[in-house]
């Protein structure tokens, strides 16, 4: 059985049916929630939903220990080809299919900046993933975003919703609660929240107020979820 493990903040990890690791989002070493160690984590894929620091700090090194394909836009897999890493490029409203399933890019709002090492030329536009497992569950990661009316696209295609409820950076509860109410999964995981003060929410409250609409999941760092 599929199973997704919550590392903090925004990353998280897919171990599928077929035995593979899908790392999302890769910030391990910088990451307050993070009780492990860089070299301890396994990929064969990693996705990228945008270029900020707490969201590719580690792609580079986790990618060049275990030889992992970077899943990302066009740009940033531009970048990290130069860098001699496995890509695999895709943009939004693409999809590809892979050993684990067929990956698709969903619209994100947020900013574009790719926080790597000279890489002022490959600014891109943020994602989101929607994941088809090839054992037939899905998983949407909505990366850094904004509340946006393309979510309604995804009703009725989502088992497992991620979705930041931080606010200040992203959409905070309120708007999280509406997207819920656009996408109609069966579960949520709240993330991009609690990392540091700035972004502090309280996840039962968000809870309470996603009510019967779906059942909410607060994981912790550390936990996993069967799909």
């Amino acid at each position: 059985m599929a199973t997704l493990t919550f590392h903090g903040h925004s990353t998280f990890s897919l171990r599928t049916d077929e035995g593979l690791d899908v790392v999302i989002d890769p910030f391990f070493s910088d990451n307050p929630g993070f009780d492990g160690s860089l070299e301890d984590v396994a990929a064969d894929f990693i996705l990228l939903t945008h270029g900020h620091h707490d969201h590719v700090a580690d792609a580079i090194p986790l990618a060049e220990r275990t030889g992992a394909t970077i899943i990302a836009s066009y740009e940033i897999a531009s970048y990290m080809e130069k860098r001699g890493l496995s890509t695999s490029p895709q943009h939004i409203g693409g999809g590809v299919e892979y050993p684990f399933g067929y990956v698709k890019m969903t619209p994100a709002l947020h900013g574009g900046m790719v926080e790597l090492p000279d890489a002022e030329a490959f600014t891109t536009v943020p994602a989101g993933f929607l994941i088809q497992l090839k054992g037939g569950k899905s998983v949407y990661h909505a990366g850094d975003t904004a509340l946006l009316t393309d979510m309604q696209l995804l009703k009725g295609r989502v088992g497992v919703a991620i979705l930041p409820i931080g606010d200040r950076y992203t959409m905070g509860p309120d708007d999280a609660v509406r997207a819920v109410d656009f996408i109609e999964p069966d579960i949520v995981v709240p993330c991009h929240y609690d990392t540091w003060p700035p972004i502090a929410q309280d996840g039962d409250a968000f809870a309470s107020a996603v009510g019967t609409r779906a059942r909410v999941e607060l994981m912790a760092p550390g936990t996993s979820l069967e799909l």
